[in-house]
Order: C-alpha cells, then sequence, then structure tokens
C-alpha cells in the first residue's frame, strides 16, 4: 500500500523500535519495554506508518495474529498535532484493505477500542462483543 493523498504519505510497514515507542506514549498509549518492542514487530502481519512529507512518522497501526484463524488490530495512533485530518481513518482502510485481500474467509479479527476510538472502528465494521463476551487483559 501506498497512498500519498494530502499532505501525508501512509505505506505499508512498521517503524523502527523508538519510533514505536514515541508514537504510542506521545498519543497517550502505554509505553512498552524497548526489548519486547524489538522483538515484537518482526512478527507483524501487516502494518502501516504515516509520513509528512518531510519524512516524519505521525501514525501507525498493526495487524498481529497466527495468518490464520485470528487476527488483532494493535497500535493504532496518530501524533496528537496530526490528529483530526482523517489518519485513523487512513490506518483502518490500509489494514483492513489486507485483512480483506489476504485474510482466509472466516477468520476472527478483534481489537480494542480505547475511548472514543469505537466510534471510528465502526466505521470499518466492528461491533462491540458485549455482553456476549467481555475483552480482558493481563500484563505480564
Amino acid at each position: 500500500m501506498n497512498d500519498s493523498s494530502g499532505t501525508y504519505n501512509v505505506r505499508s510497514g512498521v517503524p523502527d523500535v523508538a519510533t514505536f515507542r514515541h508514537l504510542r506514549t506521545a498519543a497517550g498509549l502505554s509505553d512498552r519495554p524497548a526489548a519486547a518492542v524489538a522483538a515484537g514487530l518482526p512478527h507483524t502481519w501487516y502494518g502501516v506508518t504515516v509520513h509528512t512529507e518531510d519524512g516524519d512518522t505521525v501514525g501507525m497501526g498493526r495487524i498481529v495474529g497466527d495468518g490464520g484463524s485470528v487476527f488483532q488490530i494493535t497500535d493504532v495512533c496518530v501524533l496528537p498535532d496530526h490528529q483530526g485530518r482523517g489518519l485513523g481513518g487512513r490506518i483502518m482502510a490500509g489494514l483492513t484493505a489486507e485483512l480483506e485481500r489476504r485474510a482466509p474467509a472466516g477468520a476472527y479479527v478483534s481489537l480494542i477500542a480505547d475511548g472514543d476510538a469505537h466510534r471510528l472502528y465502526a466505521r470499518f465494521g466492528f461491533t462491540g462483543t458485549a455482553p456476549h463476551s467481555v475483552g480482558m487483559h493481563r500484563l505480564v
């Protein structure tokens, strides 16, 4: 995927470890240890990054999973100074297009919607799971 509409470029791939950590924390998401990020990024099934015309990385999103039956969209974030410009939608469009292109029919795709992000995700066909199931998490 290479989408250069507007003053931003959306590209396939993942950022380096430092940029990944910066994007997450600056966008209000929790940090991840550098060693964990370095181990995890190469296992991304598909990822997109958003860049300014100057080449600065200002957003990202990833899909992780087993490549067949289960996928999770994660790490969708945009730096605060660049929010409100449709970049989250462009990230989600890139991720969901790749799922539709390569994921097997019937694959389960999940995500966790922080705050009002559920409104963005609903535009891409995601619905809440409650009361049938409840998202849970645990840190190691």
